[in-house]
């Protein structure tokens, strides 16, 4: 029965982060850099609020947008850390993950033929959605531009049928972010036109040597921004995103989320409500711990020789493989079969990726040197 299956289903593949991380994962004594997972438990205030949900039965389905109490709270999150302003009435939706959100997003926006300008190399998940939505992905290569997709760039790729540019800052799989500066001059560029910006700014809270600023804060009425708890709060599994968008974008948005899901699940948005108000600052720990990383990490690479751009934000390094006759794939397997570690290869970020490969310094200091010990001995090898 497979013929029966859509063929837009057909073409699209699983993320090759997690196709590479299935392939590898039963490696013995293997040491893994991989996968963007905060290593802290969810703070235990948030696991509180979350038991308390189930004990007060707390179990039925909410407003499809969210409760209000927590609408009303992420509203104000955005506004203090932000300064943003978004009426938690109308313009918030609770979503299940950041993932969804984007999906009801692009669901919402896009149409048979729309193009979507994106800067490559960049996170997987986007470009099978535009594809399903019948819509398609632009590529820009940002790779000599030290990462950073900026006005000039974007500019050179917009048609008629450009509908949507993704802002994903920080970015993963690079970690670099964008100024105001930069976002002025995007905004500049596409204020008045029949475009989107979708910024997905589930990074906002691990930046580390500038405050976050986001589009929407100037350009509000053309900005469907993307946030969620994942990263910032450490509830990758409590599946909480959030989406923020004006009133007459997102009551159709709205829509698409209410057949998909009805609501996110209402226990977790308990735990999201305590996390965005006695929680609002948990992140900061977090973050200084993942700077200390960052500066350790930079240090080991650099040592190394390689290629690599400091990272605003996120936890994430994007290196330039040294030069051999080996495509990011090969070298990130040849990484674990010689040297018992694990890392993702550029490739899984789109072609401009290739040549590149990401790690992950969302890992203890102890596993990330053992790590960083390992590619250095395999490095060394390659030299002989």
């Amino acid at each position: 029965m497979e013929h029966l299956i859509n063929d837009k289903v057909k073409n699209i593949e699983i993320s090759g982060i997690r196709k590479f991380f299935n392939m590898v994962a039963d490696t013995k004594d293997m040491i893994s850099l991989t996968i963007g997972q905060p290593d802290f438990p969810t703070p235990l205030h948030v696991k509180e609020a979350g038991k308390n949900a189930i004990d007060q039965n707390f179990t039925s389905y909410t407003h499809n947008a969210g409760d209000i109490r927590l609408r009303k709270a992420a509203s104000a999150f955005v506004n203090e850390k932000y300064n943003l302003t978004y009426n938690p009435e109308t313009e918030v939706i609770v979503t299940s993950g950041a993932s969804e959100a984007i999906d009801i997003a692009f669901r919402t926006i896009l149409e048979e033929g729309s193009e979507v300008i994106l800067p490559g190399p960049v996170y997987p998940g986007y470009e099978p959605i535009i594809k399903l939505c019948g819509a398609v992905p632009i590529f820009t290569d940002i790779t000599q531009n030290k990462f950073r997709f900026t006005a000039g760039i974007i500019k050179k790729q917009i048609t008629e049928k450009t509908r949507c540019i993704v802002l994903p800052y920080p970015s993963n799989p690079t970690g670099v972010s964008l100024t105001i500066e930069e976002l002025k001059e995007i905004a500049s560029l596409v204020k008045g036109r029949d475009i989107f910006i979708l910024a997905d700014e589930i990074y906002s809270e691990l930046i580390y040597d500038q405050p976050h600023h986001s589009i929407a804060s100037i350009l509000r009425e053309q900005t469907i921004v993307i946030n969620g708890l994942s990263k910032s709060h450490s509830m990758t599994g409590w599946r909480i995103g959030l989406l923020f968008a004006p009133e007459n974008v997102a009551k159709h948005i709205l829509k698409v989320h209410q057949y998909n899901v009805t609501c996110a699940a209402s226990v977790s948005q308990m735990a999201a409500l305590e996390a965005l108000t006695t929680g609002k600052d948990d992140a900061l720990p977090m973050r200084q711990e993942y700077a200390k990383r960052r500066e350790y990490v930079y240090d080991r690479l650099v040592q190394m020789g390689l290629d690599v751009v400091k990272p605003d934000g996120a936890f994430y390094f994007f290196i330039k493989i040294p030069p051999v006759s080996m495509t990011s794939f090969d070298f990130a397997l040849s990484l674990v079969e010689k040297a018992g570690v694990a890392v993702v290869p550029g490739s899984a970020f789109s072609s401009y990726g290739e040549g590149y490969f990401r790690i992950s310094f969302a890992y203890s200091i102890e596993t990330l040197k053992e790590g960083l010990d390992r590619i250095g001995w395999y490095l060394e090898g390659l030299k002989e």
